[in-house]
Formats: structure tokens, sequence, C-alpha cells
């Protein structure tokens, strides 16, 4: 899965075929991905909240005050603009993930690839975390490619499910989740494909003759 996701963020290049994104081919690293993954040493520890947000900006030559609006504007999504001049080290592991998601987003890329984002969290600030990145997505409306080993973090966040197979990771299957949101984890149809994953992942591929 990660794999995949180095692929489409062009960190590595397949041995053979091709990504697309909106047709075009994707030829390593580019502006038009946003990029977040588990550790929490991804954000700059000498820059604060405001300027780690401000970054990709930065490299995108955007001028001062405009960066500025903008990476505040990202924080306010992130429901962080209060600690926009903090340091990495002054704010916790779920407050860092916003402030990655934020940076992620503040140089509008077409798609947001997430790895396991929220896996080192405690699991109250990984549920806050959920809800936080499903309304990030409903006021953005980004493609986003997530990547997760939990079951029930995939049908609270996922429109569609793919399923891939471990030693060569193929894809299995795809899941479609036609739930609305918000979503409750308690509910029948919640359960149900809970348990249509689960069995997904439980079966083997038969051996070929």
């Amino acid at each position: 899965k990660s794999t995949l996701l180095n692929l489409i963020a062009g960190f590595l290049a397949p041995t053979a075929g091709e990504l697309r994104i909106d047709g075009r081919p994707i030829s390593g690293r580019g502006m038009d991905r946003g990029i977040v993954f588990q550790d929490f040493a991804q954000l700059f520890p000498w820059r604060t909240a405001l300027k780690n947000v401000a970054f990709g900006l930065e490299m995108k030559g955007i001028a001062h005050p405009e960066r500025q609006r903008i990476a505040l504007e990202q924080l306010r999504l992130v429901k962080l603009e209060k600690f926009a001049n903090a340091y990495p080290h002054h704010l916790s592991g779920g407050m860092q993930q916003r402030v990655a998601i934020a940076r992620a987003l503040a140089y509008d890329p077409s798609v947001l690839l997430m790895d396991e984002p929220f896996a080192a969290l405690d699991a109250l600030t990984r549920d806050d975390m959920q809800r936080l990145l499903v309304d990030v997505w409903q006021a953005s409306r980004k493609t986003v490619v997530y990547v997760t080993h939990n079951v029930a973090e995939a049908v609270y966040l996922a429109d569609r499910v793919v399923v891939m197979t471990p030693h060569p990771g193929t894809v299995k299957c795809q899941v479609p989740i036609r739930l609305g949101r918000p979503r409750d984890p308690l509910s029948v149809g919640f359960i149900d494909y809970q348990k249509e994953l689960l069995r997904q992942l439980s079966q083997h591929p038969e051996p070929k003759a």
C-alpha cells in the first residue's frame, strides 16, 4: 500500500505501466500532489505552525502577504489558527498532524496522499482527527488517497475502499461505501461494511495449478 502511494507521489518509478492524474502521466514529484505521513517529525522544528504551512507556497514563489493569508486560512480550516506562532514541539501529536494536513492543502494540490497519518495517535485523538478530515474534505473536495490497516477507519472515511493482497501487493477488490455522512460507526450499515471488508481480507487467493 505504501509502495503504491510512493508511486503516486513520484518518489518511486513503476517498473511497468504508468500512473496518470487527470489524464497526465506522473513523472517524478510535483506540486499537484500533497503528502501527509504518519511521522510527527515531518514538520520543520525550526518553523512555527504558520511558517510550516506556508512552506509550499514559498516554493511556488507566492508573495509573503498572500502566503501568510493562505496559510492562516488553512490553519483556520483545521481549527489551529490560535496556534499559528507555536513551534511543533509545543503541539500535541494530533495538532502536529493538523498542521501537516494544512501544509499539504495550502498550495492547492489536486490529490492529497495520506500514509496512515493517524496510526500513532491515541484512540480518542484518532477519532477526532477522522472527523476533522471529513470536515476538511467536505470543505475542499480534494481527491484523497488514504492508506490504513484499520477497517473501521476505512469505512468511516472512504467513498471507495481498495483491498490489496500482500506479497506481492495486488488489488484484490474494490468496495464502494454507500453510506451518507456523517457516518455512525454503530449503525447496522456501517458494521455490515466492516464485515464485508474483513471477509475480503480473510480470504486467500486460490493457489495456481
